[in-house]
């Protein structure tokens, strides 16, 4: 698929957003995020944060705006008219100003609230293209080194048979060996070099162990 075909086809798909994702977290476990994923993680991340506080931001001022308009509406209602004074009028006119100046803010932050959302998606989606490159790229060496590994498990379990057959080899020769030499120097003289090479005596008798168990188990 061409790279515009690509990015056209991408756009139309809907997008979880992956720093909430514990499993996208998680595609990292083995090597850490790389420098680009980290960069893309951060700035969506400030962004996310921003949107939290601007809508905080917008609840309060609202929040305050109608503590504001509830105050002029009952003073004008006449509610504390027995009251009503130079200071009420200063603290009115305050209250005016104040709902001007909320007014304001809240305008700018709801047309602020309007443009995070598709910064929001096209840093989500920027973050999304980093994460698939970098696991296409780490599911690619994973594939390397896997067949790396099979290869050399062959090569060691043909290794394995022939030096198993070569030991076998050798044990059956050594055998040989000193059954030869028995016959032909004899038990005498055979024990005295046996005690000169304790080593060599000890290894061959435990060869012979097993056989000799066998053939008791098999007499009993």
């Amino acid at each position: 698929m061409q790279e515009k075909d690509f990015g056209k086809a991408l756009k139309q798909k809907k997008v979880p957003i992956l720093v909430l994702d514990q499993k996208w977290h998680r595609l990292f476990a083995l090597t850490g995020k790389p420098d680009a994923v980290l960069r893309a993680e951060r700035e969506l991340t400030d962004l996310l944060e921003r949107q939290g506080q601007m809508n905080n931001d917008l609840r309060d001022m609202k929040k305050l705006k109608k503590k504001l308009m509830g105050e002029i509406v009952a003073n004008m209602e006449g509610t504390h008219a027995e009251k009503f004074g130079a200071a009420e009028s200063k603290r009115l006119e305050e209250n005016r100003r104040m709902i001007d100046e909320l007014n304001d803010k809240i305008e700018e932050a709801e047309d602020l609230l309007l443009e995070l959302p598709p910064r929001i998606k096209e840093k989500n989606e920027e973050l999304m293209v980093e994460s698939m490159n970098y696991c296409y790229t780490r599911l690619r060496i994973n594939m390397q080194e896997a067949d790396e590994i099979a290869e050399w498990i062959a090569r060691i379990r043909k290794e394995l048979k022939i030096n198993i057959i070569k030991k076998q080899n050798r044990e059956i020769n050594s055998r040989q060996i000193y059954s030869y030499m028995h016959d032909i120097f004899g038990m005498e003289v055979l024990n005295l070099f046996d005690l000169k090479n304790e080593e060599v005596e000890e290894r061959l008798e435990k060869k012979k162990k097993p056989k000799t168990e066998g053939k008791k188990t098999e007499k009993e």
